[in-house]
């Protein structure tokens, strides 16, 4: 089973706390730089067919990036959104956590805990 992907920006307070989080639970992760590493178009689409709500659940769409924008992206083809997100990663919300099979975006306390016992689970039966 593949490790944890973190893609992470320093300067995000929700990427600062999960990290902290992640580290005082002794949680081994690939640290990713969202902007200087950003996904792939293929990690971009799994990490979209992971996902329960789609674009909605990546897409910062509070940010002033999206703003500026000025487009729907529910009018745009999914190959051009995941264009633009390669273009401008600053269009992602962040941090985004994946083990390949589950994905955590934001700070979701929850969600890290089912991720990380989940991986706890089958490192201890792997």
């Amino acid at each position: 089973m593949s490790a944890v992907t973190f893609f992470t920006y320093p300067s995000c307070t929700s990427c600062r706390k999960t990290k902290k989080w992640l580290s005082s639970h002794s949680v081994d992760v690939q640290e990713r730089h969202l902007f200087r590493e950003t996904p792939t178009k293929q990690e971009l689409l799994k990490l979209l067919s992971m996902s329960s709500e789609g674009l909605d659940e990546l897409l910062a769409t509070r940010s002033s990036t999206f703003k500026s924008l000025n487009m729907d992206v529910d009018d745009m083809p999914l190959s051009a959104v995941i264009d633009l997100i390669i273009q401008e990663p600053k269009l992602l919300r962040r941090p985004i956590l994946t083990d390949g099979e589950t994905i955590v975006v934001g700070y979701n306390l929850e969600k890290l805990r089912s991720l990380t016992k989940k991986k706890q689970v089958m490192k201890y039966t792997g």
